[in-house]
């Protein structure tokens, strides 16, 4: 549990922000102890993925795991650049090992596409992913779902909440075409921003499963 002052500090809805790991508790003991005269939630990550794991996933569970596995239906990396183009090399180089893994591993097989325009992934995938997902205590629930959504990829997702990759390298991972085309036509101020923002939530997520401890399972 996290005290601050000497008394047990809450999440939003009152109950105990007690968290699962001696680590994760000083990691967000932490946060807490770096505010000043006012609180800056924006800049307490952890602190907002452990209230939305006390407070909002015990009551959405279900709701989580579907949105994770939906993302199976138009997963980034199964949607490539044109063959032979250094885009392409680029993506085949970080996603299809990936891909490979998670079909191998975890039995979320997903149909590789040239372009944009949806494919047919197959239902036992999805079904495959959600299972995955429901099995999974709140707190690694909901750092799955928040970083399937950072990343836009239900494999991406799986491979930084099993360890397979760093939430950092998968954040890289899930702009290689945004990178490719800055390469080109360079990188306004507000996608640089955007850019750095996506960084730090990554950084965040790698914190909260580096203090969560290692998959099992």
């Amino acid at each position: 549990q996290v005290l601050r002052d000497g008394r047990l500090l809450r999440a939003a809805q009152k109950a105990a922000l007690a968290l699962p790991t001696a680590r994760l508790a000083e990691a967000v003991a932490a946060e807490w102890a770096a505010q000043g005269e006012r609180i800056d939630l924006a800049n307490m990550s952890l602190s907002r993925l452990a209230n939305v794991a006390i407070d909002r996933t015990p009551e959405t569970r279900p709701e989580l795991a579907r949105e994770a596995a939906r993302y199976t239906e138009t997963d980034l990396v199964s949607h490539l650049g044109p063959a032979r183009s250094a885009l392409r090399a680029r993506q085949d180089a970080a996603w299809e090992p990936l891909r490979a893994w998670a079909e191998a591993e975890h039995g979320v097989r997903l149909h590789a596409v040239e372009g944009i325009m949806p494919a047919l992934q197959p239902e036992a995938s999805r079904q495959a992913m959600r299972a995955h997902a429901e099995a999974l205590d709140d707190f690694r629930l909901t750092g799955l779902a928040h970083a399937v959504a950072l990343l836009g990829s239900a494999v991406l997702g799986l491979a930084v909440e099993r360890g397979r990759i760093r939430a950092s390298e998968g954040y890289e991972m899930s702009r290689i075409d945004e990178a490719y085309q800055a390469e080109f036509w360079g990188e306004d101020e507000e996608a640089r921003k955007r850019t750095e923002a996506g960084r730090r939530e990554a950084a965040a997520l790698d914190a909260w499963f580096d203090a969560l401890g290692p998959a099992r399972g």
